[in-house]
């Protein structure tokens, strides 16, 4: 049975883990794949791995340390950073990693959304969307660390990707990354109108609170974050952690039967 995915989403920056507030000021947070041992113990749903220097600075993906991270990771392990080719992604996938996340190639390139689900099926091609709201109505999409404004309509973009075979679309709010205020349901919600393709939702979960309030709305949707499974508490101490299994059973319940 289909049921809501609760995914930690982890930041790559010149090999550390860092996270970031509105896309700015990455602080280093540990060595990634210390946390890749910490989730596998706590059993987490799956895991993604995002490297947010790859496509700013024109790198190739550092297929040594996906290796590395997808050796260790006992979960469906997602990963995302300058991803350009289908023989890249290829590559990737050799590796042990089960989808790829592709963003600002997407939206320089559609029809490679089209390529990789030919080659390595929908279910495995991932389209992020970085998205900021507009001060007097509607939101621009941003690529490369939020430092580039594309000039792509959100709805419009979203249902083409559905179209050319994306198998997952995630939505990235920028406003909320690291604020830890809580997911932009309005903004979900217009998305969830447009496109019937699974959806995950990251930026502003900051407790299981709101993870709660997202599938209680919009059911079977993937909750994504990355602050909330790093830091512990109002002073935002480092401490990887993740709900146990019995927990996370009963939030999902609780959250379906209201």
């Amino acid at each position: 049975m289909l049921r809501p995915r609760i995914i930690p989403c982890l930041l790559v920056s010149n090999k550390g883990l860092v996270k970031t507030v509105n896309f700015k000021t990455p602080k280093y947070v540990g060595d990634p794949i210390n946390a890749v041992r910490i989730f596998n113990e706590k059993e987490v749903d799956e895991l993604t791995i995002l490297d947010i220097d790859a496509s700013r600075l024109n790198n190739e993906p550092d297929y040594r340390s996906i290796e590395y991270w997808a050796s260790e990771c006992r979960m469906p392990l997602c990963y995302g950073g300058g991803i350009k080719t289908v023989e890249q992604a290829q590559t990737i996938f050799s590796l042990g990693v089960e989808k790829i996340a592709i963003s600002s190639v997407a939206i320089e390139n559609p029809k490679l959304i089209s390529n990789l689900a030919e080659k390595v099926g929908n279910q495995s091609v991932v389209v992020v969307l970085d998205v900021k709201k507009r001060n007097f109505g509607g939101f621009d999409v941003f690529t490369l660390n939020a430092s580039k404004r594309s000039q792509i309509k959100l709805f419009d973009f979203i249902r083409d990707a559905e179209k050319l075979g994306a198998g997952e679309i995630v939505i990235n709010s920028i406003d909320l990354d690291g604020t830890m205020k809580g997911y932009d349901l309005s903004l979900v919600r217009k998305v969830r109108e447009q496109i019937n393709t699974p959806l995950t939702i990251l930026g502003g979960a900051g407790n299981l609170d709101h993870i709660s309030e997202l599938i209680k709305e919009f059911g079977i949707i993937g909750a994504s974050a990355g602050s909330l499974f790093v830091f512990k508490g109002i002073y935002r101490a480092v401490l990887i952690n993740y709900p146990d299994p019995i927990s996370k059973d009963a939030l999902i319940k609780n959250a379906f039967n209201h």
